[in-house]
């Protein structure tokens, strides 16, 4: 019976650890999100400024 309980307590432990990684990778998920459109955006920036430029 001992062991059943501790069986029984791992997984309430594994889900809890689980629930975090898994909210934690959205999160790294999110941020390289944010980056990448960042980026896109500064590219846009980086280009219209060497258009503008090039007619100077």
């Amino acid at each position: 019976m001992d062991k059943f309980k501790e069986i029984l307590g791992s997984l309430g432990k594994q889900s809890k650890s689980n629930t975090n990684n898994k909210k934690r990778k959205w999160r790294e998920i999110e941020q390289l999100k944010e980056r990448f459109q960042l980026e896109k955006e500064l590219k846009a920036y980086e280009d219209s400024l060497e258009f503008m430029l090039e007619e100077y």
